[in-house]
Parts: C-alpha cells; sequence; structure tokens
C-alpha cells in the first residue's frame, strides 16, 4: 500500500502537470487552427461608436517611482507553449536522476546486504528520498531560472515571455518560490489555465499570492512580413478625404495590419471570406460610401492601413 501510495505522489508530482499543460496547449492548438478567423473590426451597433476588438491585452503597472509602465500580457496560449517546453526539459531531466537515483540505491542495498547489514525498511528510505529530491527538483527549477534570469525560464525564454512584480519591477526569490510552490494547485483540472482565460489581468493563482504578472516582451516574427503593393500609396491618398479614419481604433488598427501580415500563411478558401469580412467592416468603420471599381479587398485594405498610418505619423 505504501508503495502505491508513494507511486501515486511521483505520478502527481511529474506527469500530471505536464498532462494538464498538453491539454491546455491542445486546446489552444485546436483554436489557432481557425487560421486567421478570429480577425474581426468588429463594427459596433450603435451608429457612430465603433467597438474596441481587445486585441491587444495590456496592463498598465505603476511603479515605485510612480511611473505608469503599459505592458502587453502573455495570454493563455504562450503561457502554455512556455509550460510545455519547460515540463519537456523538467522531465527530461527527472528521468535522469531517476535512472542514477535507481543504479546508485541499487548498488547500495546491494553492498549493505554483502556487509551484512538489515535493511528491510532501507527501499522505503530510497523512495522516500527520491521523491523529496524530485519535488525539490520540480520546484527548484522554476525558482532557480525565474531568480536567476530575472523571470525568464527556458520555456519563456523560447515564447519571449517573462514574469515581473505589480509594480514592473524584477520577481524576488520569495515570488518565485512562491509561484513554484503554487504551481501543482494551478496545474490542477487547469485551474490556473481557467484563471488566466477568465480574468482580465491574465493571472494564475499563483501570480494573485505572488504579486506578479507574466508579460509578453517586444519581439518580431520573422515569419510576417508586411509587404504593401506600390498602388496602396496613390489608393490611400484618393480615398482618405472620403474617409474617417479616427473611427479606427488603435486596436483595430493592429488587427488589420496583423492580417497584412499573415495573410500569405492563411489557407486560400479562409483568406477569401476573411479579406471580404475585413473590407466589408473597414468600409462601415470609416463610412467610406463606394469602393472604387476595380480595387480589390486586399488593395483596399493595404489603403486603408497607408493612409491611417500616414495620419498617425503627422499627429
Amino acid at each position: 500500500m505504501l508503495v502505491s501510495y508513494s507511486l501515486s505522489i511521483g505520478v502527481s508530482v511529474v506527469l500530471l502537470p505536464l498532462w494538464q499543460a498538453i491539454k491546455a496547449v491542445l486546446y489552444y492548438d485546436l483554436t489557432e487552427r481557425r487560421e486567421g478567423r478570429s480577425l474581426d473590426l468588429s463594427v459596433s451597433d450603435r451608429p457612430g461608436t465603433p467597438s474596441v476588438q481587445p486585441w491587444l491585452n495590456h496592463v498598465t503597472l505603476l511603479t515605485p517611482e510612480s511611473v505608469e509602465l503599459d505592458f502587453t500580457l502573455a495570454g493563455v496560449g504562450n503561457r502554455s507553449w512556455a509550460l510545455v517546453l519547460d515540463y519537456i526539459f523538467l522531465v527530461g531531466g527527472l528521468m535522469m536522476f531517476w535512472l542514477l537515483w535507481g543504479w546508485m540505491s541499487t548498488a547500495l542495498l546491494d553492498w549493505m546486504e554483502d556487509l551484512g547489514f538489515a535493511y528491510d525498511s532501507a527501499w522505503i528510505w530510497v523512495l522516500a528520498i527520491a521523491f523529496l529530491i524530485t519535488f525539490i527538483i520540480f520546484t527548484g527549477y522554476f525558482v532557480l531560472f525565474e531568480t536567476l534570469w530575472q523571470g525568464q525560464t527556458p520555456g519563456k525564454r523560447i515564447m519571449h515571455i517573462r514574469v515581473i512584480q505589480d509594480n514592473g519591477q524584477p520577481v524576488t526569490l520569495g515570488q518565485t518560490t512562491l509561484r513554484a510552490l503554487l504551481r501543482p494547485v494551478d496545474d490542477l483540472l487547469l485551474i490556473g489555465a481557467l484563471f488566466i482565460a477568465l480574468g482580465k489581468r491574465e493571472k494564475r493563482l499563483g501570480d494573485w499570492v505572488a504579486g506578479t504578472q507574466v508579460i509578453q516582451e517586444d519581439y518580431a516574427d520573422p515569419r510576417l512580413k508586411l509587404e504593401i503593393s506600390p498602388s496602396a500609396d496613390t489608393l490611400a491618398r484618393k480615398l482618405s478625404p472620403s474617409m474617417h479614419l479616427d473611427r479606427l481604433s488603435p486596436d483595430q488598427f493592429v488587427t488589420l495590419r496583423e492580417y497584412l501580415q499573415r495573410r500569405l500563411m492563411i489557407d486560400t478558401q479562409i483568406q477569401k471570406e476573411l479579406r471580404l469580412d475585413l473590407a466589408r467592416q473597414a468600409k462601415e468603420l470609416v463610412q467610406l460610401e463606394q469602393v472604387p471599381e476595380g480595387v480589390s479587398a486586399d488593395q483596399f485594405l493595404e489603403a486603408l492601413y497607408v493612409a491611417y498610418q500616414r495620419q498617425s505619423d503627422a499627429r
């Protein structure tokens, strides 16, 4: 009975968090397979009031010097991917430890037997020490890296996200320890993922207790290339007087830019439907009566992008 109890603890410490992280990423991946269907400019039903798409999930933090800093939140998707990567590294290290520990403990017990020592309960201590070291490695992995790398683990570094304090300062040893100790609770039944997905500040339980926030670092994806046709500038100058560009919010502009960057990566049929929907929404949003004949949806969206950017630069 003691053996089965010990094994269940080992499974909970090592395998359960990994399985929960994999489920979170699979859910996120299924959502991402829509390949751009989430891009939307969403015009409000109330005349004259454009709705703002919450594409930029961000938080404004106040530093001890009373300086406001704006950060983009990491989101459940990036955090799930980072967690899976960390668990891959962590489980790999734990497997090496258990193999080494098994070899060392077997050799030790054989040596004790040769010397005539009674070791009837020695294997219980061997297992207990092994599980204790496993917990220390599991917790210490996150504490060590997040402390030495200023809020990053190998997984977070790959995903370009970082843990910071609620005041924008680097995390402390005490905060990383609290986060690590509460991680098994957050991993249980995806409690942490639900906290992140449903909360405005995207915090898991460990973040709330430790007073931390996970943010996205500024990073330019080399796959996302913004290519604007030469005719876009001319069309933008022609349409600018007829468009109410001030009705386009910064978040909606980011959505427009996201489409123009990702369109070549989107499935052809989905892209066709998406560009027509975005062009229709954009036309209503900026109150443009008519798109010139012969102008495609992509050309109109490019012109709108150029016109908005030019107006922003002129301010």
